[in-house]
């Protein structure tokens, strides 16, 4: 990986963070789509077209992740029994009502965006500024989704 400039030794445990973040989207985008078929009631039309947004978001993230990973030459993890090993996220229910589920989604995201910030670190160390980069960004977003998600709830509270 010498085009790179990178310690392996010390990519190797970026990747491996990587690959927990990439099964924990892996789950959350599940839940995103079981909440987006599931949901019903008054706030149907908002969050129906909320989690669709949510999901093809997470669906880019996805590819990136396994991209950067393939960057950093490794595999990335790829099947939904090592998903369930990594990930920091729990499946869910469909049968939820609408504000559980907002719930269940800003629960995610704080241990998304946990994951997010020990990669920073572990890409700290090795001098990976293109991980760095890349999920900075991925947490200024996820919190900014919180943020407006959990403003929402407010009104309806």
């Amino acid at each position: 990986m010498s085009y790179l400039n990178l310690d392996t030794t010390k990519t190797e445990k970026t990747v491996e963070q990587l690959n927990i973040l990439l099964a924990d989207y892996h789950l959350y985008y599940q839940k995103l789509r079981n909440f987006h078929w599931n949901v019903e009631g008054l706030n149907f039309f908002d969050l129906h077209e909320k989690f669709e947004e949510m999901y093809d978001d997470a669906k880019e993230k996805i590819d990136e992740i396994a991209e950067r990973i393939l960057t950093l030459r490794h595999t990335p993890v790829s099947n939904l029994t090592e998903y369930l090993k990594l990930t920091n996220i729990e499946e869910s229910s469909s049968e939820y009502e609408d504000m559980k589920m907002v719930d269940i989604l800003l629960t995610d995201h704080g241990k998304i965006i946990d994951q997010m910030r020990k990669i920073v670190e572990v890409a700290d160390d090795a001098n990976d500024e293109g991980t760095i980069d890349l999920i900075g960004a991925y947490i200024r977003e996820l919190e900014k989704t919180s943020w407006m998600l959990d403003v929402w709830t407010k009104k309806l509270r």
